[in-house]
């Protein structure tokens, strides 16, 4: 699957923007849930509740890795695949590495998971992540200016008069993005820095952290990022809908959230 057509056919097909994030969290679970049986259990059940909702699926690894779940990870991702083909599965591991140990992450996250896209950290330049690059297939998702509050310790340093973000966001557009498969991170809690982002980059695709638990303004978001069809964004969130609730319904909780999401955007999108 070639992922930004995959990408692109979701925003059209499922008419949304929505990215679901999977983030399984211990004691987080609905009773009878737990270890990895029931962490796969939990995942594939708000997967088949939302797939018909989303652009998107992003995977958080360490909340799988954490709890020796990675197993679970895999058949989570094989199940979307398997279940929901067209629904493309960004798997949400921020690598970074040399070269030589980058090649190792993208095999990871490709051939070991099946993923078809992968976050990825810029910080030690391009031979790191050329191996993601030249899989011309596979989406890479680069930081460019996260949602945490952190984020602005180094990504709003100057940089030859300009924000590091902004330069990353210009060197991703322009030279690395050969392949067409770049994308980037830029966090819904700072909308008008994503408005930058996105007049450096044109239509390239924004995966947009940020909303619903960590406080994000959709009107912004939308208003700041969006392209000229109402597309180019994956609106991500992930707790606001997978915990809706706690009981055995769940994945119908889990449904409501994402289709009153999903209208909520839609509602800013044209």
């Amino acid at each position: 699957m070639n992922f930004m057509t995959a990408l692109k056919d979701a925003w059209r097909r499922n008419d949304s923007l929505l990215c679901v994030g999977l983030d399984p969290e211990p004691g987080r679970l609905p009773a009878g849930l737990s270890g990895e049986e029931g962490i796969y259990t939990f995942c594939r059940d708000i997967v088949d509740a939302t797939a018909g909702l989303a652009c998107a699926f992003k995977p958080q690894i360490a909340h799988f890795a954490a709890q020796r779940a990675e197993r679970a990870l895999e058949r989570v991702i094989a199940h979307i695949h398997d279940r929901h083909p067209g629904i493309p599965v960004i798997l949400d591991a921020k690598r970074g590495d040399i070269g030589s140990t980058a090649k190792h992450y993208a095999a990871e996250a490709f051939e070991r998971y099946n993923a078809d896209a992968v976050t990825l950290n810029p910080y030690l330049g391009r031979d790191s992540i050329e191996p993601f690059l030249e899989r011309a297939d596979k989406g890479v998702i680069l930081l460019c200016r996260t949602s945490n509050p952190g984020g602005a310790d180094f990504q709003a340093l100057d940089c030859g008069g300009q924000p590091l973000y902004v330069r990353v966001a210009e060197t991703v557009a322009r030279e690395w993005n050969g392949n067409g498969n770049c994308a980037l991170v830029t966090g819904a809690t700072w909308p008008e820095e994503l408005g930058k982002v996105r007049s450096v980059v044109g239509d390239m695709p924004l995966l947009v952290p940020g909303i619903g638990a960590q406080g994000g303004d959709v009107a912004a978001v939308m208003q700041h990022g969006k392209t000229p069809d109402g597309t180019g964004l994956m609106i991500s969130s992930s707790r606001a809908i997978i915990y809706a609730s706690s009981g055995k319904d769940f994945g119908d909780a889990a449904h409501r959230a994402a289709d009153e999401m999903r209208k909520l955007v839609n509602s800013f999108r044209h």
